[in-house]
């Protein structure tokens, strides 16, 4: 059961959320929306559904992860109406919800079919959520213009949506914890999973993505997404990348650890976990998010230079020469909230130097992002580099030694704040 003070900020929420999706439908030329919850898809040729959890907006003004086929009814001026599908069935359970102030604020209705609730009398209706289960529905479905104006609105989170996002940090970072002591103590991948999902309290189909859990050569896979149930003769490095969800809300953090005796691959992680925390310095109002990516690949070419890897070359020229690209290949983070790569971060294309950054806006109080640098030893980016002109600064011997590390990510969840920064994960971990 949430604190009560988390329960006190929900209602100030819905109030905030009804003044901007009203000022979105005037600014639109609507009278109301109606949300839908969304449902899980039937896998092709089977009678089994994928796991369910929810559409952004609908997640955005409940939090209910996993009621499907239920509908948020937006009305100008008139208390919105929660639809929930409850079907009388002896197959499955209906979810149960709980007794919170925040549902005074709405006018709930129990169904026993997914069939949306009446609209008569909306006036110009728009109608948003997964268009597979809109076709019978009355309104004006997914407006493109008007999508895009309500993800803005969740750009900047309210103080509930803030809570929530801290509390997601705590229980995660308790899961971190279990999975670096279960990997120092011989553990397999799928150990280290079984670690982290025991200390959460969270399935994993219920977390916000699904954890990335590299032992070794494995963590230079961005995305690795198997879990080897042996463990390796010698666990050099883990690489962890998990999140919790919580009333809708994820985490979303990155640790590494060295195995025992990897003293050279630890110094690499104190030196980018020093370069994290200045970078994390950096978010703050009117601050180019753009910036930091950038920062970041003068700060890799820093720790190259020091740890020996690359020799003979300014920060400035292995940047701009590609290196540390191959060194560090993605974005330096993105938005966060009720999705992990949150919405509305790109007004504008990625620039050239930064293909893969999902964040492009200058910071603003309220908003969330992650920062996640990280240094990778991937043959298939490092082997080009290699066998070209700049192959000579790189050292191949120390290379090859830490190879068989996979790679550094450190990642954490920071709210803008009036001043500077919050960091959400930092919190949780002391």
């Amino acid at each position: 059961m949430p604190d009560t003070e988390l329960l006190s900020l929900q209602p100030d929420h819905i109030g905030i959320l009804q003044s901007r999706y009203e000022q979105v439908l005037e600014d639109q030329g609507y009278d109301a929306l109606l949300i839908s919850s969304g449902a899980a898809p039937m896998r092709y040729g089977d009678d089994q559904s994928w796991h369910f959890q929810g559409y952004g907006p609908f997640l955005h003004w409940t939090g209910l992860a996993g009621f499907e086929c239920a509908w948020l009814l937006i009305r100008k001026g008139r208390k919105p109406i929660l639809s929930l599908h409850q079907p009388v069935d002896f197959w499955h359970a209906s979810l149960e919800l709980a007794h919170e102030p925040w549902l005074e604020e709405f006018e709930v209705r129990f169904n026993e079919t997914p069939s949306a609730p009446a609209a008569d009398g909306a006036g110009r209706l728009a109608v948003i959520g997964d268009p597979s289960l809109l076709a019978d529905v009355p309104g004006e479905h997914n407006p493109a213009e008007l999508c895009a104006a309500l993800d803005k609105t969740r750009a900047h989170k309210t103080p509930y949506e803030i809570a929530c996002l801290a509390q997601a940090n705590r229980l995660a970072m308790a899961g971190h914890h279990a999975a670096r002591d279960a990997f120092l103590a011989g553990a397999s991948e799928f150990d280290v999973n079984l670690a982290y999902q025991s200390a959460t309290h969270q399935r994993e189909a219920d977390s916000p993505y699904h954890s990335i859990i590299g032992i070794n050569e494995h963590a230079g896979t961005l995305h690795y997404q198997y879990y080897d149930t042996a463990a390796p003769k010698k666990s050099r490095s883990l690489l962890i990348d998990a999140g919790v969800r919580y009333r809708g809300y994820c985490s979303d953090i990155t640790r590494t650890t060295a195995g025992v005796g990897e003293g050279r691959f630890a110094a690499l992680i104190q030196g980018l976990e020093q370069l994290q925390f200045r970078l994390c310095s950096m978010v703050a109002p009117g601050v180019d998010y753009i910036d930091i990516h950038r920062k970041t690949h003068l700060g890799i070419a820093a720790l190259l230079g020091v740890a020996g890897l690359v020799s003979d070359l300014s920060e400035e020229d292995m940047v701009a020469a590609g290196i540390t690209r191959a060194f560090f290949p993605h974005g330096i983070g993105h938005f966060l909230g009720v999705q992990v790569h949150d919405v509305a971060g790109k007004p504008a294309p990625p620039p050239p130097d930064a293909p893969f950054l999902r964040l492009m806006r200058t910071l603003e109080p309220g908003m969330v992002v992650t920062i996640e640098p990280g240094l990778y030893f991937i043959p298939s980016l490092l082997e080009p580099l290699l066998s070209g002109p700049l192959g000579c600064h790189i050292n191949r011997p120390l290379l090859d030694e830490l190879q068989g590390c996979g790679g550094i990510r450190i990642e954490d969840n920071l709210v803008v704040t009036e001043s500077g920064c919050r960091n959400l994960s930092r919190e949780a971990e002391s």
